[in-house]
């Protein structure tokens, strides 16, 4: 499938500096930063680095470098937060129907209370 990476979103311009944010950690491939509108005490976002639409494009196109630092970031903020004792919730969301709104992929790292239902209609 070809991916049509838009290096105008926001994501992109935090990346290049462009736009401000609150970083929690930053690694060779990842960048990882608070939420502007939190929906748990915990609220971190965690962005590769590299130009990937959603996740199936980074499994599809990531080197393995790319993977493994995005998965142990993940894992490291998980920790940094202390939301690991007592749980959190990882979410990716992909394209339209996945109600994605930034066209970069991000993984939101949520914590610090319980979560609730994972879907609710």
């Amino acid at each position: 499938m070809a991916y049509a990476y838009d290096d105008e979103n926001i994501f992109a311009k935090i990346l290049r500096g462009e736009i401000p944010n609150k970083t929690v950690l930053e690694t060779e491939h990842c960048l990882a930063f608070e939420d502007i509108a939190p929906k748990a005490p915990v609220h971190v976002l965690v962005i590769p680095k590299g130009p990937y639409v959603c996740y199936d494009h980074f499994a599809d196109e990531a080197s393995d470098e790319e993977i493994v630092d995005f998965v142990r970031t993940i894992g490291e903020i998980s920790r940094m937060t202390g939301v690991v004792e007592d749980g959190f919730r990882v979410i990716s969301n992909a394209k339209h129907n996945g109600a994605q709104e930034v066209p970069h992929l991000h993984v939101h790292v949520l914590g610090g209370k319980h979560m609730g239902p994972m879907v609710t209609v």
